[in-house]
């Protein structure tokens, strides 16, 4: 071979090698860029998964007036905490309790129904036989489903008994009070109970952790440390799961008398003893607020604030506000019923919002239900899904009427959008009465109220009867009453509702 031949396929093996590393960088770069896109995807899946499932924290104060926070109006003491939260979330104007009472509220929070479709009413006692019926699910047990960790600090008051205690029904963690923080054999100014009192026959109030009785409350001393107790166990919750969906539940004991707050927050207000718990009870929403934040879960948690009826009004001073609404807990007129209620999702919900629009607690279950793509209990529930408002759309009206019930089964309101139908009854009243103070409770009255039409949007105090010029209304709302009637039954006119069911007996 010539020597010109030679040289000339000696550049032609070079350029094909050449050309064979210079394909071969891009076959590398190639798959650098789809590993990068593969990752991508992979990221991407994985907050997709986790927005899908997001944290529920859930608090729920007991007898908190919906003035009692300085977003709605209260004075001499500030709530900055919670003022923080509604400015970064939706504040909800026109929110109810299902029912103005403590078990029955409670029963109607976990479940989505009304409390009454479950037989459970009032105040279960420490001597009660009945609590929460194993056949309901709870909010708790509906998350297990998705498998979110569980979780209640406070107090619980569906059933002291073991087959009652929330263990059984969905929760991984308790310690709380099994029932409200008043039934025990202490007056509400700290006094031992004597023998002619029916508190003197009340046992001891016991702090209990899983199943089982961790030490026993005996004084205000020991009350005052109950808020730090729910809310460390709270704060030490969220680290434990903050790599898992969780569901915690904070039930606080107060503002329910007795009040007692603990040494850090003791004169604190220069306002008196109340004003000085609803800063402690601030500081705790801050506690969980801060945890969130510190542990990277701010962005991927629902933080829902509310409470479970409006105040105890013949407390006095050891007794919140109800806003400027009619009457307090106890009644079935709004200052009973209707209670602050604040949510905050960063990122899902619009910040600063407020919803005018009627709302309830037992819509909470079925909302995040959705939420977290759960399946709905397989019992009748009452509650209707609201996301559309947690997303900001306000002009959507999910909820248009609403059943104002009270004691055993007794149907003395009913709702259809602003309007309300007062429906005759027997009830509490704490007008006229003068409250009394510093641990002691006034007088109440049992009143007749007959039969009124109030429309909410001009006249929310409920101080004047409109029947006579607007009888269609009237008439519409009569037979939605009918409804509620046939359903769940009206011990005032003596029916029997079709669809109620039994609560839990205990097991003898």
């Amino acid at each position: 071979m010539k020597l010109s031949e030679q040289k000339q396929n000696h550049g032609l093996g070079s350029l094909q090698n050449e050309d064979f590393f210079k394909g071969f960088k891009i076959i590398l770069k190639m798959k650098k860029i789809i590993y990068g896109l593969l990752t991508l995807l992979v990221l991407q899946s994985s907050r997709t998964a986790k927005e899908i499932q997001p944290n529920i924290v859930l608090i729920y104060m007991d007898d908190m007036g919906y003035g009692d926070l300085s977003c709605n109006g209260a004075i001499n003491y500030q709530t900055p905490n919670i003022d923080k939260m509604a400015a970064e979330g939706i504040r909800f104007t026109n929110f109810l309790t299902a029912q103005a009472v403590c078990s029955a509220s409670r029963a109607a929070l976990l479940t989505g129904c009304y409390p009454n479709r479950l037989s459970i009413s009032g105040a279960l006692m420490p001597y009660s036989k009945n609590g929460i019926n194993s056949d309901e699910t709870t909010i708790a047990e509906m998350l297990k489903q998705k498998g979110y960790a569980t979780g209640i600090f406070g107090k619980w008051h569906l059933g002291y008994q073991k087959q009652f205690l929330p263990l059984q029904h969905g929760f991984d963690e308790y310690v709380g009070l099994p029932y409200s923080n008043d039934m025990w054999p202490v007056n509400y100014d700290g006094s031992p109970a004597v023998q002619s009192q029916n508190k003197y026959t009340y046992p001891i109030l016991p702090l209990i952790e899983k199943n089982e009785k961790r030490e026993e409350i005996k004084t205000l001393e020991d009350q005052a440390k109950l808020t730090t107790i729910y809310t460390e166990n709270a704060v030490r919750f969220i680290k434990k799961n903050k790599k898992k969906p969780f569901f915690l539940y904070l039930p606080h004991s107060m503002p329910h008398v007795p009040i007692a707050v603990s040494e850090k927050f003791k004169g604190k207000s220069k306002a008196g003893l109340y004003a000085d718990l609803m800063m402690e009870i601030d500081w705790s929403v801050g506690e969980v607020l801060r945890t969130l934040k510190e542990n990277g879960l701010d962005e991927n948690t629902l933080v829902i604030l509310t409470s479970d009826n409006g105040p105890w009004l013949n407390f006095g001073n050891h007794a919140g506000s109800a806003g400027g609404f009619r009457e307090g807990k106890g009644t079935t007129y709004e200052g009973g019923h209707r209670v602050p209620c604040i949510m905050r999702w960063k990122g899902t919900s619009p910040a600063g919002l407020v919803c005018n629009q009627l709302t309830s607690t037992i819509d909470i279950l079925p909302t995040l239900a959705r939420i977290c793509k759960a399946e709905l209990p397989k019992n009748k529930i009452d509650g209707i899904d609201f996301l559309t408002l947690l997303k900001g759309n306000l002009n959507e009206t999910p909820r248009k009427t609403f059943y104002y019930y009270y004691q055993k089964n007794s149907l003395e309101a009913v709702r259809w959008g602003s309007w309300k139908l007062v429906l005759p009854h027997m009830g509490r009243s704490y007008e006229t009465q003068v409250p009394s103070n510093d641990g002691l409770g006034g007088p109440t009255k049992n009143i007749s109220s007959g039969l009124a039409l109030y429309d909410l949007r001009r006249d929310p105090s409920e101080r004047y009867d409109v029947q006579t010029i607007y009888p269609e209304i009237v008439a519409k709302l009569q037979n939605l009453a009918e409804e509620a009637r046939d359903d769940l039954g009206d011990d005032i006119t003596e029916r029997i509702g079709k669809n109620v069911r039994a609560s839990g007996i205990v097991k003898e």
